[in-house]
């Protein structure tokens, strides 16, 4: 993957992780470019299979297309930034992001979006008016 793709798809992002939506500008670690299916499933590195990720959410992703709905226990896709809209499938209720839909829990349980350093994270970013982002 080349530098300028990795780059069309930051700008693209916002410089904000397409799954938690936290900037950038907020976290230790630098947000990593995503495979949204992964290339072992047969994905590739065009710009409708990348997404950005912050370090939390990609690590904890890993190249699971799929996990189990905890309210209905139906194996179901994750989350697509390409051809899902986010607040569809999610929102905020202060620094506890919820699921919507099959999609949104099971994209939450699978990517451990409320840890508790996620959690502590927004919650001191929303103190200071820096989170939920406004769009």
């Amino acid at each position: 993957m080349t530098n300028a793709v990795k780059e069309m798809v930051r700008r693209r992002a916002g410089d904000r992780c397409e799954y938690c939506r936290i900037d950038q500008a907020y976290t230790t670690f630098t947000h990593q470019i995503d495979h949204i299916r992964a290339l072992k499933h047969n994905g590739s590195d065009s710009l409708e299979n990348l997404c950005l990720s912050c370090f939390a959410c990609n690590n904890a992703k890993g190249t699971d297309p799929a996990g189990f709905d905890p309210a209905t226990d139906q194996l179901t896709r994750l989350f697509n930034p390409r051809i899902d809209r986010w607040a569809e499938h999610f929102h905020y209720e202060g620094p506890t992001l919820v699921g919507l839909t099959p999609i949104g829990r099971t994209t939450l349980v699978v990517l451990d979006m409320n840890e508790a350093a996620c959690l502590e994270q927004r919650e001191n970013l929303i103190v200071v008016g820096l989170f939920p982002p406004k769009d």
